[in-house]
């Protein structure tokens, strides 16, 4: 038997065990999104209103590709962390967990079909 005070038997564990790690999972995420926001619009909003043909000819160059396919992603794993952060304090048992796999899946399918439209549209 191991006889452990509660200081011991707590360390490094937060309410969830993993307090910290989301902590900075959120933290690198919102600094990501501080300079990708501005490019994301700005570079959307170069490509509002033009032709298909124009549209094409502006996601094939490598500047507009990368920002949008990483504002896709980031902004994506983003709202996928915040969304199970709400699940994971307002839902328990098996709806937890099926909203938990539900919200994981949506943002990944989600990512994927983002990531195939715009490579089409860059090729």
């Amino acid at each position: 038997m191991r006889y452990l005070t509660d200081r011991k038997r707590a360390e490094g564990l937060g309410a969830s065990g993993s307090g910290t790690h989301h902590h900075w999972q959120m933290m690198v995420s919102s600094i990501l999104l501080v300079p990708l926001v501005p490019l994301f619009i700005f570079t959307f909003g170069c490509a509002l209103g033009g032709t298909h043909e124009e549209v094409m000819a502006y996601f094939s160059r490598p500047f507009p590709a990368i920002v949008m396919a990483l504002s896709l992603v980031v902004i994506t794993l983003h709202l996928m962390r915040e969304a199970n952060a709400a699940i994971e304090d307002y839902m328990h048992g098996v709806a937890q967990k099926l909203a938990l796999v539900f919200a994981a899946a949506f943002s990944y399918t989600l990512i994927a079909a983002g990531l195939f439209a715009l490579v089409k549209l860059a090729l």
